[in-house]
């Protein structure tokens, strides 16, 4: 495996594909967002990493600052943009509540989600799916993102939002806030 992380070692989608950076997402409005398990761009600890590599598949204790008052729902974004592929990979995607804002370590599990947060479709499945980059491919970005959306999103061209491909959701989300965090994970 690690020999195919050396090919692709130049492979990547790129921070350019980011939910952060789609037109619809992109506001200047700030939400600060913090961590109690790791600093902004610091190494992801392990326990969040995928189980196929050896970790516990926990999604991180998050926290952010309230979102403006007028905001419809939250949309959470989880994505590597250091993947090998045309598109960052989605590890996690979820609408919340407006007044949530903090989550506690391992909440974006399939059985372990609080009330007030709704898991959507990601790349691979529902809930959260730690970091499990290709061996030798690198360091690779998890940019945790919570955005503030102006209208809630309950159907996606005319399908429910559940039901959608994460970057159908993307496209229809519409934000006047946001907020990030970014962790660094690799495999020697």
């Amino acid at each position: 495996m690690a020999l195919l992380g050396k090919l692709l070692k130049n492979r990547r989608a790129g921070d350019a594909g980011l939910a952060w950076n789609r037109p619809g997402l992109a506001t200047a409005t700030e939400i600060t967002v913090t961590s109690a398990d790791f600093a902004h761009e610091s190494t992801l600890p392990d326990v969040h990493a995928g189980k196929r590599i050896g970790g516990k598949d926990e999604s991180p204790a998050l926290t952010w600052s309230n979102p403006p008052e007028d905001t419809a729902q939250l949309l959470l974004v989880v994505e590597d943009p250091d993947a090998p592929g045309s598109a960052p990979f989605v590890h996690c995607l979820a609408l919340l509540e407006p007044t949530v804002t903090e989550l506690p370590r391992g909440a974006l599990g399939k059985a372990t989600a609080p009330a007030g947060v709704q898991l959507l479709r990601s790349d691979w499945g529902r809930g959260y799916m730690g970091p499990s980059p290709i061996k030798g491919h690198g360091p690779h970005r998890y940019a945790f993102q919570i955005f503030a959306l102006t209208e809630p999103l309950t159907e996606v061209e005319g399908k429910p939002v559940d039901s959608v491909k994460p970057k159908q959701v993307l496209a229809a989300a519409r934000a006047h806030a946001r907020g990030r965090i970014d962790g660094f994970y690799e495999r020697a």
